[in-house]
């Protein structure tokens, strides 16, 4: 779990994700072919083989916040990077990127529960408008502060959303025995923000299949929605989200190859949210896609959770879909 700790950790939101790709082409770079940075920061991977294009893409990018106006009194007002729960975001800490550290509050005279994004700041200590600007400027980026703790049976940190889904294409593309196909394993930026990066990298690839790599939800906490996908189930095979409908071959393939494998699985359909398959699915004439998702708690909050054997399962599945020729 030491890369999974040191990818989680990496601050990269939306639109800066030198840092974690750095990290990334560092450790795979003696197990790939080829190995490049787009125009708008995917990293794009290539393991060469006689076979089709198969598209295999993770997000690096994880939500965060950043500054739009300080105050006389030299608290910093904000706007999200993404999908930013308020709720969450109350009494958090944030780390900007230049390494001020500051407390998500709301105003006391609103009801938390009733609060909105404009109804917080971030206390970075500052006694005054001129002291915080020397800190913080307008415009700059900051990410949610929680560290990587590991129980007998689950990860915890912030940013799982979506480094755990590199860290489980990362180990695949190592353990894989042999690769039929061309396959393309993109690390895109900006998922957060609309599947930017997937839908430009995607154009560039023209993949023949495609397969994200992401968290999705689950359905076995306390007064959870109803949803058959729970933490220690397996790795979760896709079903439809609200920007796919995984595609009946690729589906297929994955159920499978878990079953020929042995492979603990399960069946998702996400009501809300989608990943980096319903912008690829899109390009060009249409690509067949599918998902491989690691079951999370807490998603887009400071302490997401996920199973060590959930991971396993999907490192496992994704190592069997690169090792096997597509139709």
């Amino acid at each position: 779990m030491e890369l999974l700790k040191r990818l989680t950790q990496v601050s990269a939101p939306s639109g800066n994700e030198e840092g974690i790709r750095a990290l990334i082409a560092d450790e795979l770079s003696a197990y790939v072919d080829e190995i490049k940075t787009d125009a708008l920061g995917n990293l794009i991977v290539r393991k060469k083989g006689n076979g089709k294009k198969l598209m295999l893409a993770a997000h690096t990018d994880e939500i965060g916040i950043m500054a739009t106006f300080i105050e006389d009194s030299g608290f910093v007002r904000f706007a999200g990077i993404g999908g930013v729960n308020v709720h969450n975001a109350i009494g958090a800490r944030v780390r900007f990127l230049n390494g001020t550290v500051g407390v998500v509050y709301y105003e006391e005279k609103k009801s938390a529960k009733d609060a909105k994004i404009s109804d917080l700041y971030i206390d970075i200590g500052a006694e005054n408008a001129q002291a915080a600007g020397a800190l913080v400027g307008i415009g700059d980026a900051a990410v949610f502060m929680g560290g990587f703790e590991q129980t007998e049976n689950a990860v915890i940190s912030k940013a799982l959303d979506d480094r755990v889904g590199c860290y489980v294409l990362i180990q695949a593309l190592k353990a894989a025995k042999g690769c039929p196909n061309d396959v393309y394993a993109v690390f895109t930026a900006q998922e957060e923000l609309g599947l930017r990066g997937a839908t430009v990298s995607a154009y560039g690839v023209d993949p023949d299949m495609g397969i994200a790599i992401d968290v999705t939800d689950t359905g076995d906490t306390p007064g959870s929605e109803l949803m058959s996908v729970k933490l220690g189930g397996g790795a979760a095979i896709k079903v439809r989200d609200s920007r796919l409908l995984a595609h009946k071959k690729v589906r297929e393939l994955l159920i499978r190859l878990a079953q020929e494998k042995g492979i603990p699985y399960q069946l998702e359909v996400l009501q809300r949210g989608g990943t980096d398959a319903g912008a690829i699915s899109l390009t060009r004439s249409g690509v067949p896609c599918g998902v491989v998702s690691i079951p999370t708690r807490y998603v887009h909050s400071p302490s997401e959770m996920a199973s060590m054997g959930d991971i396993s399962a999907c490192i496992r599945l994704l190592c069997a879909v690169i090792e096997t020729r597509i139709d």
